[in-house]
């Protein structure tokens, strides 16, 4: 292979990564880039869970065998197993430089721009043979100065196999990918700050309102059932006034927590605090009554809060009679005619929309701005 091709390779490697939207994107843009690079049939991409000891793969692209998932959910490898990698992941080489990488073969050791310790590649020959590949080169991936992990490429039996030259591109790739990497983590970030509400770690309003839109769209489209929960944490003006502020936001984020331990028993479901101390709880596909039994739970939990004065809690799903659903402005409306209807009558049960045909009325009366604050009015223990 020419150096222009290997350069337009690690080009298209780069741009593929930079975008990349999502880590498993990222991932396999890792993995099928270095594999097309290198010739090979076959990539895998492998992380090091250090406080585990552990290759986990995170990502197989090319001709898989059938053990081999795209993104495998518990493939790992102890690291042990493997001297080779277990040297470089304890940094031998952090004083300078950053480690070469190597190529093995189904018949034993091969060039190699790196010569491996002895005796160490019975694991992998082991691997190729069980899987029919003839060679492969293994390049550690080093990131922030620290190892983060491998790539690894194969390719099959009765092609030519691996030699020093592509074990020295692979070691370029691996940095490439390395600073792929470091982008990905980075816009993790941010995108973790964007959807998170910074005090109690839930998602924040932007994140529900994405999840319901495209919550409601999958009901219109198949029926899946979607629930809303909005809650109203009673006393908070209180506390905040009484023990202060500081200790008012311990009580959020003591219901947080609350709110994410009963969510946990709806697969799937998405915690969320939209601001101030209102919260919700969004979930996709638990029948209604699961969901109402979840909100009976989390006011008795919210009642046993050391502070505050419990929850308001209103629930609107599509597994109940609440009339044509054509956005997930009204499931909103709804829920928060619920949870206006509980607040007012101080109900330490839940208020469910379907069910309670003063909150249909409510929900549906006409507000000038539309705003789920006008529908509710201001409340004399409200938070904010």
């Amino acid at each position: 292979m020419g150096d222009d091709v290997r350069l337009r390779a690690v080009v298209t490697l780069a741009q593929a990564m930079a975008s990349a939207q999502t880590p498993r994107a990222s991932w396999r843009a890792a993995t099928l880039g270095a594999c097309e690079a290198l010739g090979g049939s076959f990539a895998a991409l492998s992380v090091w869970e250090r406080e585990l000891g552990r290759l986990k793969v995170l990502a197989n692209v090319g001709e898989r065998v059938e053990d081999e998932a795209e993104f495998p959910d518990a493939e790992t490898y102890p690291v042990n197993r493997f001297p080779e990698i277990a040297e470089f992941l304890h940094e031998r080489w952090a004083s300078g430089g950053e480690p070469n990488a190597w190529v093995e073969t189904a018949d034993g050791p091969a060039e190699s721009s790196e010569a491996p310790p002895a005796g160490y590649c019975h694991q992998r020959v082991a691997a190729l043979r069980r899987r029919g590949r003839g060679s492969c080169v293994v390049a550690p991936i080093v990131l922030r100065g620290r190892a983060w992990g491998e790539l690894y490429v194969a390719r099959p039996v009765g092609t030519p196999v691996f030699d020093g030259a592509d074990a020295d591109f692979a070691t370029v790739l691996a940095a490439v990918v390395a600073a792929g990497l470091a982008q990905t983590e980075r816009l993790e970030e941010v995108r973790k700050l964007a959807f998170t509400d910074p005090l109690t770690g839930l998602a924040n309003r932007r994140a529900v309102d994405i999840g319901l839109d495209a919550a409601v769209e999958r009901f219109l489209a198949d029926g899946t059932v979607v629930s809303l929960m909005v809650c109203d944490l009673n006393g908070l003006k209180q506390v905040n006034d009484t023990h202060g502020h500081a200790v008012g936001d311990r009580l959020l984020e003591r219901f947080g927590s609350v709110l994410s331990v009963c969510g946990a028993m709806l697969p799937g479901a998405l915690a969320a605090r939209l601001g101030g101390d209102e919260f919700c709880l969004l979930s996709v596909g638990p029948s209604a009554d699961a969901v109402i039994a979840v909100a009976d739970d989390l006011c008795v939990r919210a009642g046993e809060l050391e502070l505050g004065d419990g929850v308001a809690c209103g629930v609107a799903s599509t597994g109940d009679p609440i009339g044509p659903l054509k956005s997930a402005r009204r499931l909103f409306r709804l829920a928060d005619a619920a949870q206006y209807r509980a607040k007012a009558a101080r109900s330490v049960k839940p208020v469910v929309a379907g069910r309670d045909g003063a909150v249909m009325r409510l929900a549906d009366t006409p507000s000038p701005t539309g705003d789920r604050r006008r529908l509710r009015g201001k409340r004399p223990d409200s938070g904010t």
